[in-house]
């Protein structure tokens, strides 16, 4: 059944870029110009040939469980990006048959005879030509304002969150969540040496990272380390791994993390005093055998067992599904990050690529007394565009509800 319904995913990502080939190789070329027609043919063979070659690996990945080759990864940006603008460009073919359709059923219904005066319409291949170079100009807009949004420095998205619960000496806390910083080729010290002094200029109390400080290389750490060891909060800073850490070296990333004067909470607890409240803050590991939206219900029931009972608790879990089993254990709150927010969104519609990873994309839920929330995440992965999903930390104030209107007292 799994390795059926990877099938179709494949299958539906692939079919654009067969349409799109087939369709410019059938319509692009001149017949008038045959030595032309060959140049351009052989050109979208070597075009589409080159940027779908990846496919082999990912179909490998998906099919089969194989280890995708972590070297592949910083350099999978083009691929992708590749990926999307074939269903743009069929978005926006689609568009204009569906306009061109309603045009025509209007004329009809207006019993409109009229002919177009001659030279007026132009040929389909002109259409075509004219149409290609618009959308490689929109196309080339988009993405610089793909890179814009991915290399700047995180909004700060401000948030109170009521509980009903809260103990009386943890009402006001602010925790700052941090998530996905991949350092990396796309994140350089000098940058994180700004997010560093932006996260500290909001004065938290707690800061609570959930995982993905490293991208692929350990070569990376050193730059982390001597940029977040100046992150400071009075509460601590409390972090847990994703999978990019354990992809990184999990060894590795774990002294960095403690070089950097972090806490780690890996599969288990840890305990913080505030004005005679105890708060308990979760941490569960990144999976190995990850799943869709896999609630990590073991690891989940583990973590909650080793905080002592009657405490308030907060989850850190790097992927968001972990929240499907937190909620059952009635814990507060959830952090989580991972899906960048897709780094793709289409306003309007409401849509991520990340709905292709998990129901839970960014942003905040609640299911009785147990919320989440999920950050867009301030690095990137791959392409180093974020297009209408900027990157985020979260300033959080946890306050006392009034148990009545859920608001605060």
């Amino acid at each position: 059944m799994r390795d059926g319904i990877a099938l179709i995913y494949l299958l539906v990502f692939i079919a654009p870029q067969v349409i799109l080939y087939l369709y410019l190789r059938d319509r692009l070329p001149d017949p008038k110009r045959p030595r032309q027609s060959r140049w351009v043919r052989g050109t979208l063979i070597a075009l589409f040939g080159f940027f779908n070659f990846p496919w082999i690996f990912v179909a490998r990945r998906v099919l089969f469980d194989s280890v995708w080759s972590k070297g592949w990864i910083p350099y999978i940006g083009p691929w992708v990006a590749w990926q999307m603008l074939g269903w743009v460009f069929l978005g926006l073919v689609a568009i204009y048959v569906v306009f061109k359709g309603a045009v025509l059923c209007a004329q009809r219904l207006h019993r409109s005879e009229r002919l177009p005066a001659p030279g007026s319409q132009i040929t389909r291949r002109q259409f075509l030509v004219r149409g290609t170079y618009a959308y490689a100009g929109a196309g080339f807009a988009l993405s610089a304002y793909g890179l814009w949004e991915g290399g700047r420095l995180p909004e700060v998205t401000r948030r109170t969150l009521y509980f009903d619960d809260l103990p009386p000496g943890l009402d006001g806390l602010t925790i700052l969540h941090l998530s996905d910083v991949h350092a990396g080729i796309h994140m350089r010290l000098e940058k994180m040496q700004r997010l560093v002094a932006q996260a500290n200029a909001l004065r938290p109390d707690l800061i609570l990272q959930t995982g993905d400080m490293i991208d692929i290389s350990a070569s990376f750490i050193p730059d982390y380390v001597r940029a977040f060891r100046d992150l400071r909060a009075p509460l601590g800073v409390i972090t847990g791994l994703g999978n990019h850490d354990h992809y990184t070296g999990t060894k590795q990333v774990i002294q960095g993390v403690l070089d950097a004067g972090q806490t780690l909470v890996r599969s288990g607890s840890h305990l913080i005093e505030r004005n005679g409240a105890t708060l308990a803050i979760l941490g569960v590991d990144d999976p190995l055998d990850w799943r869709f939206d896999d609630p990590q219900t073991a690891e989940v029931n583990e973590v909650d067992r080793s905080a002592p009972p009657d405490v308030f608790r907060i989850l850190m879990a790097h992927r968001p599904g972990a929240w499907d089993a937190a909620k059952l254990k009635n814990i507060p709150l959830t952090l989580s990050g991972h899906i960048h927010g897709g780094q793709f969104y289409l306003p309007g519609f409401g849509w991520s690529a990340g709905r292709l990873i998990t129901k839970y994309v960014m942003g905040h839920f609640q299911n009785g007394a147990s919320q989440l929330y999920v950050s867009r995440g301030i690095g990137v992965v791959g392409v180093p565009i974020r297009v209408f999903v900027p990157p985020e930390m979260g300033l959080f104030e946890l306050r006392r509800a009034d148990g009545q209107t859920g608001r605060g007292a």
